[in-house]
């Protein structure tokens, strides 16, 4: 028989494959939540359950990743292989088979992910330094006299603008003013067209618009110069930039945002119709009004001569009339004796004013300056001489407590190897050096015993 062994190996914990794979997708589904990733599509499958597979790749890996309904019927694209696309995504493993693979929550094509991104920290940005704020919004002139149209000469956008222009409010003159609304060349050129526009002064308002588009083709209007010159404009500023779904930097600062081009000329006019209809409304209520004035006016002047006639005018005018002589007589009375008084009062104040004319003064002044004078600089003297002996008393004080006075007196300081004054013999063991600070200069010592 063997003896029993004391080093006898411990138990095995001994797993399932299904086990293991349950065991490993948590710990991934653990340590790796949601991730951003991107790369290039291949292998793209879409089976009749609607779910979406496919692999993301690169130069140096590829991932297999599983898209499931509804997050792949949400999506505003169709994805293709060979498409580089930015993936919103959990890790995870598919246990039956073992396979380590992503499940995408968000899917969007790179580069428009990347102008989204740029999109939302421009407008942070932008909305922290307040070009948002509805509060500096300027409303539009009700009746718009010249509206300036910056947009492409040949869009669909500028055909649509004027037609509706011409039909709702044709008093209005437009101009289109061209620029090109997509590509490198178009933030400058948009820049340009508004600032010259706004120091015109030709301008009631400015219409900045174009079609729809995608993010890239709209991109011109979320360029930060663009919303910095729209926030500048010395006129209010109307943007319509893509479609009603389409929100764009210069909707945002412009001073109003309108959904499409069409909705942005019904905002910037008036119906000539509806205004026609409120003109003849307000013609018949002033007409209506003048009527009844001219009544009531009519009655009034009936009123007056009926009492004109019962009051005997002729004998009511010779009354007035001997009344209007005697009050004449009275003012002219008045006016003479007010013309005497006047006049002696003004002979009293000019003899008044010679008795205190300047130069008769001046010499009594120049004699009091001269004696404040003498006596100013006799103070400062005084004093002066006072602070120069306060200050020769402080100064014997001083010195009288001061260390260099103790030391001229023979007296010495002793300092320690690390420049502490030394208070007592017990600080010091032999072989210390110290130093002696000595009233003219110091001394280097070694203690013996």
């Amino acid at each position: 028989m063997h003896a029993p062994d004391d080093h006898a190996a411990p138990p095995r914990h001994i797993l399932t494959p299904t086990t293991l794979n349950r065991l490993v997708r948590g710990l991934l589904e653990d340590a790796l939540p949601l991730v951003w990733i991107e790369g290039e599509l291949s292998n793209v499958a879409r089976p009749a359950s609607g779910h979406l597979y496919f692999t993301l790749k690169d130069s140096g890996a590829q991932v297999r990743c599983a898209m499931f309904r509804p997050k792949s019927a949400a999506l505003r694209f169709k994805p293709a292989d060979g498409m580089q696309v930015l993936l919103r995504a959990r890790v995870g493993l598919y246990e039956p088979r073992g396979e380590f693979q992503l499940v995408a929550e968000h899917m969007e094509p790179a580069g428009e992910g990347a102008l989204q991104r740029e999109f939302e920290r421009l407008k942070a940005q932008l909305d922290a330094e307040g070009l948002f704020d509805s509060a500096r919004k300027r409303p539009l002139p009700r009746y718009a006299r010249r509206i300036g149209v910056i947009t492409s000469a040949t869009g669909a956008a500028v055909r649509d603008v004027l037609s509706v222009l011409a039909r709702r409010w044709p008093l209005a003159e437009v101009d289109v003013l061209p620029v090109p609304v997509q590509g490198r060349e178009a933030p400058p050129a948009i820049v340009a067209m508004l600032k010259k526009a706004s120091a015109s002064a030709r301008y009631d308002v400015l219409l900045v618009t174009r079609g729809g588009g995608s993010l890239e083709d709209l991109w011109a209007f979320n360029d930060e110069t663009v919303a910095r010159t729209i926030h500048a404009s010395a006129v209010p500023v109307v943007s319509a930039v893509g479609h009603e779904v389409d929100f764009s930097i210069a909707d945002f600062v412009a001073d109003l945002r309108a959904p499409t081009p069409s909705a942005a000329a019904e905002l910037l006019v008036p119906d000539a119709q509806t205004t026609l209809r409120h003109l003849r409304q307000l013609r018949q209520r002033l007409a209506l009004l003048e009527q009844r004035r001219l009544q009531s006016l009519t009655q009034r002047v009936d009123h007056l001569l009926a009492r004109l006639q019962a009051q005997r005018p002729q004998a009511r005018l010779s009354r007035d009339r001997e009344r209007l002589a005697h009050l004449q007589h009275r003012l002219l009375t008045v006016l003479r004796e007010r013309r005497q008084r006047d006049r002696t009062r003004l002979d009293r104040l000019h003899a008044r004013l010679l008795a205190r004319h300047p130069q008769q003064r001046l010499p009594l002044l120049q004699r009091q300056l001269a004696e404040q004078s003498q006596r100013l600089r006799q103070a400062i003297a005084r004093q002066l001489e006072r602070d120069r002996h306060a200050l020769q008393q402080a100064a014997r004080t001083l010195h009288a407590v001061s260390p260099l006075a103790t030391l001229e007196r023979g007296y010495a300081i002793l300092f320690d190897a690390d420049g502490k004054v030394l208070r007592s013999a017990q600080g010091a063991e032999s072989g210390d050096v110290l130093r002696a600070r000595l009233a003219d200069g110091e001394l280097t010592l070694r203690v013996d015993k």
